[in-house]
């Protein structure tokens, strides 16, 4: 009973025996083709960033003057950076934070009661500026918007 395999295993060896076959073949046809010499292998990439199979043109190199070349950042132009408008959303005065919600964005940022006016309250309509804090952004220099 050594010859008695299911019909699927019978298949699948013929698909294996095929493959093998095959993979022999695409060897002895590499073999046959000849070596490659490594200038064979050479690639560049050129102006377009694309990969060719031909050396770039020598082109003419400029010159450029050590005087010419800049080693410094610009300088940052000293602008006051405008204060951003927001709805408290969430404050609690015992506890002493609160949220203010950006109307623009409508992002939230934390705010603690010494960054804020005494007479805060859920509801106002307000200036603040951000901060980075500790874990995010924090409102801070927080004033009541003029309506």
């Amino acid at each position: 009973m050594a010859g008695s395999q299911s019909f699927g295993k019978r298949e699948n060896e013929k698909k294996k025996q095929a493959k093998r076959l095959e993979k022999q073949k695409r060897k002895e046809e590499r073999q046959a083709g000849g070596t490659s010499s490594p200038d064979d292998m050479i690639a560049w990439v050129d102006e377009m960033g694309n990969i060719v199979d031909t050396p770039p043109e020598q082109r003419a190199k400029q010159e450029v003057k050590l005087e010419d070349v800049a080693i410094a950042t610009p300088k940052k132009e000293d602008t006051e950076p405008e204060p951003l408008r927001g709805r408290v959303e969430y404050f609690n005065a015992s506890k002493g934070y609160g949220f203010i919600k950006e109307l623009a964005s409508t992002e939230k940022y934390f705010f603690h009661i010494t960054s804020a006016p005494a007479n805060i309250a859920e509801g106002n309509i307000v200036t603040f500026e951000l901060e980075r804090g500790t874990r995010g952004l924090n409102a801070v220099r927080i004033v009541p918007a003029n309506q």
